[in-house]
């Protein structure tokens, strides 16, 4: 009885010592990446890389003006496009599907989610940019959200499937429908949860660039309107880290840094308005 005691000891401490361990690489990983980043990334970022543009090949200076407003175009379009479909789709999965209907969608939603950001930029080539005959922000808007619907779909459906059934029940109980159970009780509930989850979405396709080279292309130049080719972060740091030219690299990075600090921007401002909503009386 004592020998099996200290075996259960034994393997509580190894396996609780193996899982901060793995927690502490974990974060030693994330906090080198950010900080090798950030390392690299500031010291490129001055006035004019903020509002200027990119100075023209072999020479030095410059911008990502065009590319910074660009990225967040396209982002905008992306989580308009995305994320109401995304979200009617995981609350129809979470309180209205039947067993094989939602065993369909939800197979539909990760095989969609398993494809490669690249087939889906030839898709959105070939769907919306041959048929209007140009690169535009319009295609690279679709491109990133179509891969934002399925994160989304899944995500809505866990965080609505979370909310307590004595939630659901009160609000039957007092008399309301079940579509205004859900509107009024089950949604705001996780919508917590459902913010968190959209901006974890946005951060994952921030920084695709493949469907970006087949849909909004590029841009040396403003873009005024949604329906020109346009610049944008990753694109900008794709052709600047692959370039011969030292002051391009130093410009990648700090495109990099700038990237990281708008999705981290948007992430911290609409945790910090859901919070001040939350904590109104």
């Amino acid at each position: 009885m004592i020998a099996h005691r200290v075996r259960k000891r034994v393997a509580n401490i190894v396996m609780f010592s193996l899982s901060g361990l793995c927690l502490f690489l974990i974060i030693g990983i994330l906090f080198y990446i950010l900080g090798y980043l950030l390392w690299h990334g500031i010291s490129a970022i001055s006035w004019s890389f903020l509002t200027r543009l990119p100075a023209p090949i072999g020479e030095s200076g410059g911008g990502m003006a065009n590319a910074i407003v660009g990225s967040g175009k396209i982002l905008l379009l992306a989580v308009v496009v995305g994320v109401p479909i995304g979200f009617l789709g995981g609350v129809y999965l979470s309180e209205y599907a039947g067993i094989k209907m939602a065993m369909v969608i939800r197979y539909v939603a990760d095989l969609l989610n398993g494809i490669p950001s690249i087939v889906v930029g030839i898709a959105v080539y070939t769907l919306v940019v041959l048929p209007m005959g140009h690169f535009s922000a319009y295609a690279g808007g679709v491109a990133l959200g179509i891969m934002m619907i399925p994160i989304a779909v899944r995500s809505t459906e866990e965080f609505l499937r979370a909310v307590p059934k004595s939630q659901r029940d009160a609000a039957l109980a007092l008399g309301a429908t079940k579509w205004q159970a859900i509107i009024t009780v089950v949604i705001p509930y996780a919508l917590r949860s459902i913010v968190s989850g959209t901006m974890l979405n946005l951060a994952r396709v921030a920084g695709e660039t493949a469907p970006l080279l087949f849909t909004s292309l590029n841009n040396q130049f403003w873009s005024s309107g949604w329906g020109q080719p346009t610049a944008s972060l990753p694109v900008m740091i794709f052709v600047y880290a692959i370039s011969p030219y030292d002051d391009w690299h130093r410009q990648a990075w700090a495109a990099a840094f700038i990237l990281l600090l708008m999705v981290l921007t948007a992430n911290v401002a609409t945790r910090t308005i859901l919070f001040r909503r939350r904590a109104l009386p």
